[in-house]
């Protein structure tokens, strides 16, 4: 399986609150994960980095043979420990209140893929020349727009717009939304912050990822989208593809 993973602080921040992992060789598995945190100054990356390391190091336990619920049981267990971790050191700590991030994760092999997430970091598969968004952001827009009170254009423009309904980290327990995908070869994942997918439209996105190049190429192509539109924020996208 090919990958890459690519980051930037964006135009208008001073330090890069996004972590992101790639792991292709993990016992017949290929883990990724992207966490965008928040905070402020020395919290948001704090948690994200702690979410990163937490479920890379909790899933390096998983066999080959494993069903896909006990693989699902073990990313969720990674995920909750992640969440107690970050939740104890806000609470013990005044400067970290608050704290919390975003999670994406995804545990993939030839044949299908687990997503995990918390928050608005998504997950898109691009196939055969058409681009599938397997998250659903946990965010207030994202009500408002389910529930039909706003439009999509009035999303795009909304003053709390980066208000999140579900994150890791601020409360003692959380909610994780987790789904199996089927996926074929040459097949597309692509893991991404915010910064990301809300300055990139996802014609943009088929338009890049249709392109002959590699995957690097692709990745540093999107980041230069989501600059070009303003970078107003950390900008994080990983790659996977299913040879």
């Amino acid at each position: 399986m090919k990958s890459t993973n690519k980051t930037d602080v964006g135009r208008t921040r001073a330090v890069n609150e996004d972590r992101a992992a790639v792991q292709t060789e993990l016992n017949g598995f290929t883990l990724a994960v992207v966490a965008d945190g928040m905070g402020g100054h020395q919290a948001g990356d704090i948690a994200s980095q702690i979410t990163i390391e937490t479920i890379q190091e909790n899933l390096q336990t998983l066999e080959s043979d494993m069903t896909v619920e006990e693989c699902e049981m073990c990313i969720r267990e990674a995920i909750y420990l992640a969440n107690a971790k970050i939740y104890q050191l806000a609470s013990e700590n005044e400067k970290y209140m608050g704290m919390g991030t975003t999670v994406v994760v995804a545990l993939a092999t030839s044949e299908f893929i687990l997503i995990a997430h918390i928050g608005d970091s998504r997950a898109y598969k691009f196939t055969q020349e058409s681009i599938i968004q397997l998250t659903e952001d946990h965010s207030l827009v994202n009500e408002l727009l389910k529930s039909g009170q706003i439009s999509v254009e009035e999303a795009k423009q909304h003053p709390r717009r980066n208000l999140l309904t579900r994150a890791l980290g601020t409360e003692e327990y959380v909610s994780i939304e987790i789904h199996r995908h089927e996926w074929l070869r040459h097949d597309l994942l692509m893991l991404c912050s915010d910064g990301l997918s809300s300055l990139v439209s996802q014609q943009d996105m088929v338009d890049i990822l249709m392109q002959e190049q590699n995957l690097e190429l692709k990745a540093n192509e999107l980041i230069q989208h989501a600059l070009d539109a303003g970078g107003d924020d950390n900008i994080t996208v990983v790659l996977l593809e299913n040879e």
